[in-house]
């Protein structure tokens, strides 16, 4: 099981993994620990990451990178609207009303929706720990921003399930940079809560988050968030200023050439870095746009005062985290500063001003958060053991149900007809399941919206559930308990729906429990007060509508269930729940849907063969390229010897022709045919590079048939006693081996020696190799015979002799091992042959 963590930025992504040793970043085909998320489309084939970052200068319009900004957001969406400002490729608004993405791709005008792109990005970092993994990757967990709605985060799950992977877990980014830093922490306190502010400021917004540490846990006590407030900001500053001084000063309007705007802007942004680490820093760009150089330069007192309007909304965040979590900066014990945009001066004096003292950078501020969901991978996952470390999670914003009855009441309109609650207030804690009880006679709808989108800029309604249909078996309405689920990514959604009825059975019953079943808390993370609130919130939505006559539409309260629980001390016919599942019927707003995103998973794995296949071609061809230099340098140098010269020129003509080739109608061919050009230039050139070889391994592998050969003979024709035991038959085969083996290697090389270097070789090392094979086959088992075993000596006899014949025929019968040696007259013991057959009785036959 792989235990994987995805960071995936608005400008770039970070993949860690999860090792017996700890968590590691690992590295893109660039030895690179960040890899860019774009992915630019080309007339064959896609390129990504860090090969889209390449190609994107030179094809800007079919380059598409800050995807994240795009996801699950409304066309129309003015700050969507802003930065689609900046970015130089075709946004179209969607027939659903969400942007469609266009570029040309396969020599065609394509239309991709975010989510298909963003799955693009996912496949590009899958691809990265695959190979650093070797092996498949599909579970991970990924690390997502506070403030993406319920759509974004479908929309990023939907993106995964298109690259093929499977999150355990949509993490908080703030959230999982919390769990990288206390996770380690050894000194935690068990009962005073240890306060930690994290300020993450990316490329395109700001995250705080106020975390609250004790041994073994964290608890988030408050988010908030700028979604417009990164180092893009601080980068489109600059590019403002300088994009109107050069206009000024050299009369170029950059905003009316793509690629300008695109090389002033990476300018900007190294730009930005100097100024962090230096008081002023110099522009320059050569042939920036009608043949003109520029030139600018700028101080970091200047640089801060025309970033004042985006200074001063850093402390928003910052007081608004405060104020929910109920703390004051005294109680903040430390502050932690991660985001690649943190290292803008002016945005730490600010932070140090606000909270009094002075931020720490204790973390990698790129790496922090995807190794933080490869932690929380880690503990989701069975594959390794991690420290005991809860992680309770809130959620950011607060979730409504609201409700219709199927047949209003005449005197009644519709806006009164509509009731609502909080099922899910601001803070809740993530997992949670709840649940409402309804009345209904049939078939009825409800809603799943936000209880406020003052900071959502989204619409409120999330999804419509239609629950039924269902009969119940009495007239009177039925009882309905609809559970309501805020999964483990932020999600909510209706559950199920069950049909409860009562049945009476006659049996008497003693002592029953009170029953409860209308609103429970599922949360495994959730406190009791969970509940009590939930029915608190149902009784105030009971109370609207008694009060509004309306009766039919209101959800249970978690007290309405004690009118029917009794203390049934006598007896009384029990009553008996059944229960019914009822179908659930599921609309998300602008979600896709599972038959689209099936369609985007083949679509997705059609590109990937294409650029699968696209790399292979481009892998023949080069290596038709390579052999053509090395074959032609090496006829010149190395071979020459080795190929007559007629030969030789007509090789190199044909190399000629095939490079020529290559530059022109070869330039763009199947992959076929570059494997076929490569074979026919290989059926000429490997007679020539066999023989070159065969030349330079011949001298070894002779020398070490001769060393055999001598070896053996001298062994053979050696006086060494340890040599003794060996027939002198089987010694004269040995120098017979030997002597035919020497003869064949001395006609062979007499023949090998008369020959040219370019004349085919008679004598081929493998021939040499296998002759020495031979000849150890036949001479090792002679050569190496073993000794034969040394007789053992004789027992001592321990009884008179006169008892020598009784004595020996007891031996005989018993498992003594001498029993079965023969004692000649000098009492010696001789083994008996495999003809003589043993005598039990030796007494008699002496």
């Amino acid at each position: 099981m792989s235990v994987v963590g995805f960071d995936f930025g608005n400008e770039s992504g970070v993949v860690a993994v999860a090792r017996q040793r700890g968590i590691d970043v690992v590295l893109n085909d660039e030895s690179k620990r960040e890899t860019p998320a774009i992915v630019c489309f080309g007339e064959k084939q896609r390129f990504l990451g860090t090969a889209g970052a390449a190609s994107s200068m030179m094809n800007p319009k079919n380059t598409i990178s800050q995807i994240k900004r795009l996801i699950g957001r409304k066309f129309l969406d003015p700050e969507l609207q802003r930065d689609l400002k900046a970015l130089p490729f075709s946004v179209t608004e969607g027939p659903d009303g969400y942007p469609l993405i266009h570029a040309r791709y396969l020599g065609e005008m394509r239309s991709f929706t975010p989510t298909q792109v963003l799955g693009m990005v996912f496949s590009d970092l899958k691809i990265i720990a695959e190979k650093n993994l070797n092996a498949a990757v599909v579970d991970c967990c990924i690390g997502i921003p506070v403030y993406f709605t319920d759509l974004q985060r479908r929309a990023v799950m939907d993106a995964a399930t298109i690259a093929g992977l499977h999150p355990l877990r949509l993490i908080h980014e703030t959230t999982a940079t919390a769990l990288a830093y206390g996770i380690y922490k050894t000194d935690l306190p068990e009962n005073d809560q240890l306060n930690v502010a994290f300020v993450d400021i990316g490329h395109a917004s700001m995250q705080v988050c106020i975390a609250g540490f004790k041994k073994g846990q964290l608890k988030i006590l408050a988010h908030s968030f700028d979604r417009s407030l990164g180092g893009r900001d601080f980068d489109e500053a600059l590019f403002q200023h300088f994009a109107a001084k050069f206009k000024e000063e050299y009369k170029i309007d950059v905003f009316q050439n793509a690629r300008a705007c695109i090389r002033l802007r990476a300018a900007c942004e190294k730009l930005k870095k100097v100024l962090s680490a230096n008081p002023e820093a110099p522009l320059s760009i050569e042939c920036l746009m009608d043949e003109k150089d520029v030139r600018g330069f700028i101080k970091r007192e200047e640089f801060e005062q025309i970033c004042i309007p985006i200074l001063e909304r850093v402390k928003k965040p910052l007081e608004k985290a405060l104020l929910e979590a109920g703390l004051t900066t005294d109680n903040v014990h430390s502050v932690e500063v991660v985001g690649s945009s943190s290292r803008v001066p002016a945005m730490m004096r600010i932070l140090t001003e606000f909270f009094g003292k002075e931020p720490r950078r204790t973390m990698n501020a790129s790496e922090c958060v995807a190794k933080g969901c490869a932690l929380q991978c880690a503990i989701l996952s069975p594959t390794f053991k991690v420290r005991e470390f809860q992680v309770n999670e809130s959620f950011p914003f607060p979730i409504a149900l609201s409700w219709k009855g199927s047949a209003p009441d005449a005197q009644n309109g519709a806006a009164e007809n509509q009731q609502s609650t909080v099922v899910f207030p601001k803070g809740n804690p993530i997992p949670s399941v709840k649940a409402l009880t309804f009345y209904r006679s049939g078939t009825f709808t409800t809603d799943v919206q936000y209880a406020d989108v003052s900071e959502l800029q989204a619409p409120a309604k999330i999804s419509t559930y239609t629950i039924g249909p269902f009969q119940s078996t009495k007239s009177e309405r039925a009882k309905l308990k609809v559970k309501v689920r805020l999964n483990l990514h932020g999600i909510v959604s209706v559950e199920s729906a069950t049909l409860l009825e009562e049945e009476e059975v006659e049996v008497p019953i003693v002592k029953e429990e009170p029953i409860k079943m209308d609103t429970d808390n599922f949360s495994a993370d959730a406190a009791p007060s969970t509940t009590a609130e939930t029915d608190e919130n149902m009784q105030d939505a009971k109370g609207a509508a008694d009060a509004s006559g309306v009766e039919n539409d209101v959800p249970e309260s978690g007290d309405k269930p004690v009118e029917m629980a009794t203390d049934t001390k006598a007896e009384v016919p029990k009553k008996k729940v059944k229960k019914t599942n009822v179908p659930v019927t599921e609309l998300v707003y602008g979600a896709l849907a599972a038959a689209d995103v099936q369609k985007a998973v083949e679509k997705e794995f059609e590109m990937a063969l294409q650029d699968r296949v696209m790399e292979e071609t481009k892998d023949k061809k080069n290596a038709v390229e390579a052999y053509v230099y090395d074959m032609r340098n090496k006829l010149h140098d190395k071979y020459q010897e080795f190929v007559v010269d007629s030969e030789r020129e007509q090789f190199i003509a044909k190399l000629q022709g095939v490079e020529d080739w290559l530059y022109e109608d070869g330039e763009d061919e199947t992959k076929g045919v570059y494997i076929a050009k490569l074979e026919e230039l290989k059926k000429q050139g490997d007679p020539i590079e066999q023989r070159y070889k065969e030349y330079t391994e011949r001298g070894s592998v002779i020398d070490q048939l001769a060393y055999c050969i001598n070896s053996y003979r001298e062994a053979a024709m050696s006086n060494d006693q340890k040599f003794d035991h060996i027939d002198l038959a089987d010694k004269q085969k040995v120098l017979n081996e030997c002597v035919e083996a020497e003869a064949w290697l001395r006609e062979k090389k007499q023949q090998q020696d008369s020959l040219p270097k370019h004349a085919n070789p008679v004598l081929l090392s493998a021939d040499v190799r296998r002759k020495a094979e031979s000849l150890d086959k036949v001479c090792r088992p002679i050569m190496m015979k073993p000794k034969p075993a040394k007789p053992a000596p004789p027992e001592t006899p321990t009884h008179a002799p006169a008892e020598g014949g009784e004595q020996q025929h007891q031996d005989a019968e018993s498992p003594n091992p001498h029993s079965n040696h023969d004692t000649n007259a000098d009492g010696a013991e001789v083994p008996p042959t495999a003809a003589e057959p043993m005598d039990t009785d030796k007494s008699e036959a002496k």
